[in-house]
């Protein structure tokens, strides 16, 4: 059903105000996870090391993880990733992530979560449809603040880094087994039309006027050695 109505906004004969709601959720979802990593990297020496971040292949946040009864007690969240082309950062795509208790780890509900491609392997995985932490793809927690050596060694060890957000506290955490889906619904709603994941990770599509502050904010940290 959700597929039918998303086909007929493109095609341009669902009614405005539906589909205008829809993509309204949408820019709210980036425009928390701009939020959510403008507040982390703002912060002095508490946020992802500049090592990793100008290293970084893609970054993804998902804001709010939350536990959900309808999925048996396990994690839920949707968020977006941007990666690095050429030219800049990628248009964002949007996400699913699911599983895991990791919430018990770090103080439950309303859990933000930063992931960080750190090669090309990391990339490749979050081309696939679906795939699972620690299983398909390496993963680590990431490292905090300033500590050169530990920022090297978790690149070593991983495709993946991860970090949370809960109650104010940012730390690495451990994401083993949760799955990572492609939301290409929400994609397609937010482009207009229908573009494979490789296409808008790989910067060949323009991204719309609302992807612009988060896009602002993931250059402003997430900058290379020859940008500095």
């Amino acid at each position: 059903m959700k597929r039918l109505l998303l086909m007929l906004c493109i095609a341009g004969l669902a009614t405005p105000a539906f589909c205008a709601s829809d993509v309204d959720k949408l820019d709210s979802r980036i425009d928390s996870a701009r939020a959510v990593l403008d507040e982390i990297m703002s912060t002095p020496d508490k946020g992802i090391p500049d090592s990793i971040a100008r290293k970084a292949v893609c970054i993804g946040v998902i804001p709010g993880m939350v536990k959900g009864a309808f999925i048996f007690g396990a994690e839920y969240g949707q968020g977006i990733v941007s990666c690095r082309t050429g030219h800049g950062w990628s248009g964002p795509v949007f996400i699913r992530m699911a599983g895991g208790s990791f919430g018990f780890q770090i103080g439950g509900q309303g859990t933000d979560l930063v992931l960080v491609a750190t090669n090309q392997k990391g990339f490749q995985d979050l081309l696939q449809s679906k795939f699972k932490i620690g299983g398909d793809a390496s993963a680590a927690a990431g490292p905090v603040g300033r500590d050169a050596q530990a920022a090297a060694d978790a690149s070593l060890r991983a495709e993946l880094l991860t970090w949370s957000r809960a109650r104010g506290l940012f730390a690495g955490v451990d994401l083993n087994g949760v799955s990572v889906t492609q939301n290409k619904e929400d994609t397609d709603k937010f482009y207009g039309g229908q573009h494979s994941f490789e296409s808008i990770l790989h910067g060949s599509v323009p991204p719309p006027d609302a992807a612009r502050s988060f896009l602002e904010t993931v250059r402003k940290y997430f900058h290379d050695a020859q940008e500095q």
